[in-house]
């Protein structure tokens, strides 16, 4: 009796079992009604009924992660679509990825977004739960194409490993889609309570399966490239650099002038040169462009034919799937991601546009797109010549994998060969109407030329583009030359950064700069006579003493607030410049050890006021006389030097720690200043001190720019081709901000006639001072 009353009684279900279990086993007359096995069949019933309720408690969390896809969808979109943006904004309209890249965290997201694709166990049978798992391979397709020009900002080892990152992931999702195929859990004709559906959503998925596909073929084989490409770069880019260098010894005009045309020929060497631009004007990046564009048409397709476009259907939308809701908001977001993300991939099928092709000398090979050029399979080449190392001692089979490597290379050599003159078909026929239009329209113009006479205009603009640029222009295939509007596009680009940094210039710092008479303070900051704290001499930096010197400034009582404050501001922009030039010039362990100090020391004084835990403001010191001031920073500076040499025994450790090297510093110019007042029959005023302690700064500023121009010549001469658009846009910038600084250098006549590698130094000036050897311009 009651044999089930252990069952699970949290169901309501359970406990009619229990009541119909005691009635039969207690009337006889409901045993006749009802037999054991009724009640058996009733329970398992009850079984099956508890399954479910957990079964939809489990499901529960399904909506959150189809609305978690969905974010990490919009994220993508906001990717490419900064990317877009990017390109509309500079001109680059081969849409150069700099914020949508194939790397790791990107290759995460896009995993989230392809949860639909890859769940194999979720039922999904509705017309809007099925496409929008097959919306999630349109708007894979249409990723995939946006990465494609991002391969070629990576080196070797970099690139292998995300490349491998993305194959695992496709390969994988493509698996799925198979399988999902086969289990029919894509249904071929999914029904909402209408007859909507009238495509084929196997056949779609077939089609989405092979252009996904056929994108990573296209992305491995351009990947192979890659390294050819930039060694033909690097090689055109040298030779270009030393015919630069021959030009600028034979050119006469003002050092701004000089640096402009250094910059913007760098420039155009670094944009035409760019691994990014010549991906995306390649073939392959052509055919990407029209199977994203294909994929788009497809998505629409889906979209049109859902009842989410129709307000009469909208009521016989079903969420059969654990995903309910969330699976529309995924098929809304990456619809939006397809049609946003399609407009690079297409705009850069034509940007070979940004090329013209030498139309004067347009002959058949234009057409002859079974030619596939060597650097193409260059590297397979030079796999299949170059030896295995391996241990096998055994003739036999050395031979035997020589051969098949061989072999499954020689497949590979011929397969990519096939790739490319099918994506060269595709490309030729995208381009082959403008082309004609092109040679048409540069007919007529050759007619006219001939039939009328043209007045003659002043071309000064297009001369001077061709003799200073346009030999400047880096290519790979010598059929196609950058276009002049291509080329003045590329010279404006920099010259607009140049010109919006030049409106950023700072005029405290000028106004400080003309406090400076010379060089004097370079020399006068630090002597001899001072006994040294220290069994070895740290060197100096540019930035190290301009530092000590503000700090005592900020600590004098009665000078104006604002004029302080103005200071600051002067030396904290002079700063900026300062550590670039350190950062270029003074390489060596020691000199970087200290540039990082002495950016500590500065931020301390500019956002605490404060120098190594002590307070520098003004009331600190209210009532004290100057000299007062400068003995106090002097007698602090030598305890704490005292201290800390002591505790390391006088052994001059590697790498000094901050307060050492400030303190050291201090204890140095202090005494030197002491020393400079000493003998003067009145105390040195706060004013005078002032006055005096901005002319060593301003004079120390001003020899470290004379190195300026050396910067920005070595900033554009970046020897990593992937880095080397960023390292002439900080040179062009770095140009606009100085433009008034150097233009007032090179009208100084006190300029040292020194060594330039002695130039970066700022204790080789101070020893060249002493000497007291005649100057020159530095024009």
């Amino acid at each position: 009796m009651n044999s089930y009353s252990n069952s699970q009684d949290r169901y309501p279900c359970f406990r009619i079992v229990d009541i119909v279990d005691t009635l039969h086993s207690l009337e006889k007359e409901f045993r006749r009604a009802i037999s054991l096995p009724d009640i058996n069949q009733l329970y398992d019933s009850c079984k099956m009924e508890g399954v479910t309720v957990s079964s939809d408690k489990f499901r529960e969390p399904m909506v959150w992660i189809g609305i978690y896809v969905a974010i990490a969808s919009f994220f993508c979109i906001l990717a490419m679509a900064a990317d877009l943006v990017h390109g509309f904004q500079n001109k680059k309209f081969w849409f150069p990825c700099k914020y949508f890249s194939l790397n790791a965290a990107s290759i995460t997201v896009i995993t989230i977004t392809l949860k639909l694709p890859v769940d194999l166990s979720s039922e999904m049978p509705s017309y809007v739960d099925q496409a929008a798992k097959l919306g999630s391979l349109g708007f894979m397709c249409t990723m995939m194409a946006n990465l494609m020009p991002s391969l070629a900002s990576m080196d070797n080892k970099t690139l292998l490993a995300n490349l491998i990152g993305l194959s695992i992931l496709v390969i994988t999702m493509i698996v799925n889609i198979c399988i999902q195929l086969n289990t029919r859990v894509i249904n071929r004709y999914p029904y909402d309570g209408t007859n909507l559906s009238y495509m084929d959503f196997a056949i779609v998925a077939y089609v989405y399966t092979a252009m996904i596909l056929l994108l990573l073929i296209i992305m491995i084989f351009s990947s192979l490239t890659i390294p050819t490409t930039k060694e033909i770069l690097e090689s055109k880019y040298q030779a270009t650099h030393t015919i630069h260098l021959d030009d600028q010894r034979r050119i006469q005009m003002s050092i701004v002038e000089r640096l402009r045309h250094h910059v913007t020929r760098y420039w155009v060497m670094a944009e035409t040169g760019s691994p990014q631009f010549v991906m995306a004007i390649n073939p392959l990046s052509t055919a990407s462009g029209i199977i994203c564009a294909l994929s788009l048409l497809m998505n629409l397709n889906l979209v049109r034919a859902s009842p989410l476009t129709s307000g009469w259907h909208r009521n016989l939308i079903r969420y059969e799937s654990p995903y309910m809701w969330s699976t529309t908001a995924i098929l809304i977001t990456q619809s939006i991601g397809v049609v946003v993300g399609t407009i690079a991939p297409i705009l850069r099928s034509f940007s070979l546009f940004s090329f013209k092709l030498v139309i004067t000398k347009w002959n058949r090979n234009h057409f002859i797109f079974f030619k596939v050029e060597k650097y193409w399979t260059q590297k397979l080449c030079e796999w299949k010549k170059s030896p295995i190392p391996f241990l096998s001692s055994s003739p036999r089979s050395r031979n035997l994998i020589f051969n098949s490597k061989s072999i499954i290379l020689s497949f590979c050599i011929g397969f990519q060969k096939g790739i490319v003159a099918s994506c060269k078909l595709i490309w030729l026929i995208v381009i082959i109407v403008p082309i004609f239009a092109a040679t048409c329209l540069h007919r007529l113009k050759s007619l006219r030329a001939r039939w009328f006479t043209l007045p003659i205009f002043s071309r000064t603009d297009d001369t001077d583009i061709d003799d200073y640029v346009r030999n400047y222009a880096l290519q790979i295939d010598g059929e196609m030359e950058v276009s002049q509007k291509a080329l003045k596009g590329i010279s404006k680009s920099i010259n607009s950064i140049i010109s919006k940094a030049k409106n950023e210039q700072n005029n405290n710092l000028l106004e400080l700069l003309e406090k400076s008479k010379g060089f004097e303070g370079v020399e006068i900051f630090d002597t001899d006579h001072v006994q040294p704290l220290l069994p070895v001499e740290l060197v100096n930096t540019w930035s190290l003493p301009i530092v000590t010197l503000t700090c005592i400034v900020v600590a004098l009582s009665n000078i104006h607030k604002d004029v302080v404050e103005t200071l600051l501001r002067s030396v904290g922009e002079g700063l900026s410049f300062t550590h670039l030039v350190e950062e270029s010039l003074n390489c060596t362990s020691e000199y970087v050890n200290i540039r990082k100090i002495t950016m500590i020391l500065w931020h301390e004084v500019e956002n605490n006021c404060k120098w190594l835990d002590n307070p520098l403001a003004q009331n600190v010191f209210k009532g004290k006389t100057a000299t007062y001031i400068i003995k106090w920073f002097s007698d602090k500076a030598k305890e704490i030097v005292t201290e800390i040499n002591g505790s390391t025994n006088g052994e001059l450790v590697k790498n000094p720690p901050k307060t050492l090297i400030a303190a050291n510093s201090m204890y140095r110019i202090t005494q030197t200043i002491l020393l400079r007042y000493q003998s003067h029959i009145e105390p040195i005023t706060k004013k005078q001190l002032f006055a005096h302690l901005n002319g060593m700064i301003a004079d120390i500023l001003s020899a470290c720019f004379t190195n300026l121009p050396r910067v920005i010549t070595m900033r554009c001469n970046e020897s990593v081709i992937e880095k080397r658009e960023a390292s002439v846009i900080v040179a062009a910038k770095l140009l606009g901000k100085t433009t008034k600084i150097l233009e007032r250098l090179e009208t100084c006549d006190k300029v040292p006639s020194m060594d330039e590698d002695k130039m970066a130094y700022i204790d080789e000036w101070r020893l060249y001072l002493k000497q007291s050897i005649p100057v020159t311009s530095i024009a």
